[in-house]
């Protein structure tokens, strides 16, 4: 299916529709590295509600003008980078951020090539002035809404807290028999719930990472990337980068959220995870061209990073490709569109 020039201006010229129905569109941006899937429900004139799924590391969008648009975006799982006035901020778990959807092109990366979350899109242009024509008692105003959390800033930042976690939580598990008023009620709680809030523009200030920071850590993901053979210490790359080594690891925690020997392993286990799926090589053989000479610690950091041994995860994935092969060969049914 082709997309609409709008779609493309909202998400981008190479978007691709996987699917579309009476309130529900599927969207794929991808690349070499990977690719975006967003699954887009029109909940009320002017508000979308987006599951994002992300497994690659950017993607650049080109925009077109398209009005007063703001966007409250929650990370259910990874990380994602946004851009204020030259510095960067990091959202991850449980974080919310609300912020106006501006014209100008922009590039949107994802430090660890996965993110799940959820946007509410609201076109202030296209949605009731008040929200109390949807339900009685909803006195929420959405240019208000943007005017208090986007004014002068135009971000807001909140941190993961368990009020909005519950919120957000829900709309992660519907069932599809209540799905479409759901989330009508869903997106008029959370949007009353925020119409309650203080904004507090300071913790957004305390986040942020300048420019050179974010390019020294991604300088140095790229040089690890590329170096996954060797043992590389903080000492040398601080050595390498001409920076101090708590520089290194305070610009590498804010960009990656973790520490630089964190990051090392998961990227090793996950290649590692490949291996077990795509070759026949013993599990000691993998854990040597790893780094590891010793197979209980191999075992234990694959079970830390990927939640089960090497061993069980080889069955489990091999056991989960022969059901496929069979449900297919059997004729099974063929899942409906959403």
């Amino acid at each position: 299916m082709t997309a609409t020039q709008r779609e493309k201006q909202i998400h981008g010229e190479g978007v691709e529709v996987l699917g579309r129905d009476e309130d529900c569109t599927i969207y794929r941006l991808s690349d070499d590295t990977g690719d975006v899937v967003m699954t887009s429900y029109h909940v009320f004139p002017g508000i979308d509600l987006i599951y994002n799924d992300v497994h690659m590391r950017s993607c650049t969008i080109g925009r077109a003008p398209l009005g007063d648009m703001i966007e409250i975006n929650h990370c259910r799982e990874g990380r994602i980078e946004c851009e204020l006035r030259d510095e960067f901020f990091y959202l991850s778990q449980g974080d919310l951020a609300i912020s106006r959807k501006d014209d100008a092109g922009h590039a949107s990366y994802f430090p660890l090539s996965h993110y799940h979350g959820i946007t509410i899109m609201i076109d202030l242009e296209r949605t009731p002035c008040c929200l109390e024509c949807f339900l009685k008692d909803v006195d929420v105003c959405p240019s208000s809404l943007a005017d208090k959390f986007c004014g002068g800033s135009d971000c807001f930042v909140m941190r993961a807290r368990p009020c909005m976690e519950h919120i957000f939580s829900e709309l992660y598990s519907v069932p599809d028999c209540i799905r479409k008023g759901y989330f009508k009620v869903k997106i008029l709680e959370i949007l009353l719930f925020l119409s309650g809030m203080e904004s507090d523009k300071n913790t957004l200030e305390r986040c942020c990472y300048p420019a050179a920071q974010v390019a020294l850590a991604k300088e140095v993901c790229r040089y690890l990337s590329e170096h996954m053979d060797c043992r590389v210490t903080i000492s040398q790359l601080a050595e390498r980068f001409k920076v101090s080594q708590t520089l290194l690891k305070d610009s590498f925690r804010g960009v990656y959220g973790v520490s630089v020997y964190a990051w090392i392993r998961t990227q090793k286990m996950r290649s590692a995870a490949l291996m077990l799926l795509k070759t026949d090589k013993r599990i000691l053989d993998i854990a040597g061209r790893h780094g590891y000479d010793n197979g209980s610690k191999f075992a234990k950091a694959f079970q830390d990073v990927m939640g089960m041994t090497p061993n069980a995860y080889r069955c489990s994935v091999r056991a989960d490709g022969i059901r496929a092969a069979a449900a297919e060969n059997d004729g099974g049914p063929t899942p409906n569109f959403l």
